[in-house]
């Protein structure tokens, strides 16, 4: 190849990089959406936290860990409404088995309908100003 189809080359490839647009933070990994009641009996081995919300995070989690999560606290203050965040889907296993509990699944459940059902118990709640950024 001659050095000037080279260098287009290269250019066309440098454009084609640079045109990817990177991942919403609050868009990566496994999340989902539910509003659980409060646990923990208010120690600092066992602090109030959403159900199934780790008390402390592993230095190093395992691929089957909850890695994060963010609540907003409901209208009536009996519940929370937590986005949980995890490598792995298999991590959130003992809230999808829990069948008293209405789960969403961002990038299946659509924005409306997590919204319509979410604003049940907090008025004005929003997807737009909710989420966790995880690294």
């Amino acid at each position: 190849m001659k050095l000037p189809n080279l260098v287009f080359l290269f250019l066309v490839l440098a454009a084609a990089v640079s045109a990817q647009r990177r991942v919403d933070p609050r868009h990566t990994y496994h999340r989902i959406l539910v509003v659980v009641p409060y646990a923990g009996s208010g120690t600092a081995a066992d602090p109030v936290r959403p159900k199934y919300a780790p008390a402390v995070f592993a230095a190093a989690p395992l691929r089957t860990d909850i890695i994060g999560y963010v609540q907003v606290i409901s209208d009536d203050g009996t519940h929370a409404i937590v986005e949980f965040v995890a490598r792995d889907i298999a991590a959130f296993a003992p809230i999808l088995g829990d069948t008293s509990l209405q789960v969403f699944e961002k990038g299946k459940d659509t924005k409306e309908a997590i919204e319509t059902a979410l604003k049940k118990f907090k008025k004005d709640f929003s997807l737009d100003s909710f989420g966790v950024v995880m690294p």
